[in-house]
């Protein structure tokens, strides 16, 4: 059953075919400063439906687009390649969404996977 949610002043609205089954906190830099949980889907599971306020933000390799709301400045969620190699795989994107964002799901209910980004990346 797919799943929204939205920045908070509503101008960036999305949706993803389920709700998370875990979610994952990064301890990279970036990520624990956005306190954020990710939720990660393919990009045939997840669709931006607007209206679109979106703006991106690229940080050192630039091979990660973390978008967000340019009117309210929520982080929504990046565009990245898959990393499970310890390579940057182009031909495997996949979406991290803003698991804080969803609307009407108990992320309490879900498992937190742990991914140690601060020393390997």
């Amino acid at each position: 059953m797919a799943i929204q949610g939205s920045c908070h002043c509503g101008a960036t609205k999305f949706e993803c075919d389920a709700a998370p089954e875990t979610v994952t906190r990064c301890t990279c830099s970036f990520c624990s400063k956005r306190g954020v949980l990710w939720a990660y889907y393919t990009p045939d599971q997840f669709r931006v439906l607007g209206p679109d306020q979106d703006a991106t933000y690229r940080w050192q390799t630039r091979t990660v687009a973390h978008h967000y709301c340019q009117i309210c400045g929520c982080g929504t969620f990046s565009l990245s390649p898959d990393w499970s190699t310890g390579q940057a795989d182009f031909s495997k994107l996949k979406v991290g969404v803003s698991a804080h964002l969803f609307d009407d799901f108990d992320l309490q209910v879900v498992p937190v996977v742990v991914v140690d980004g601060k020393n390997q990346w």
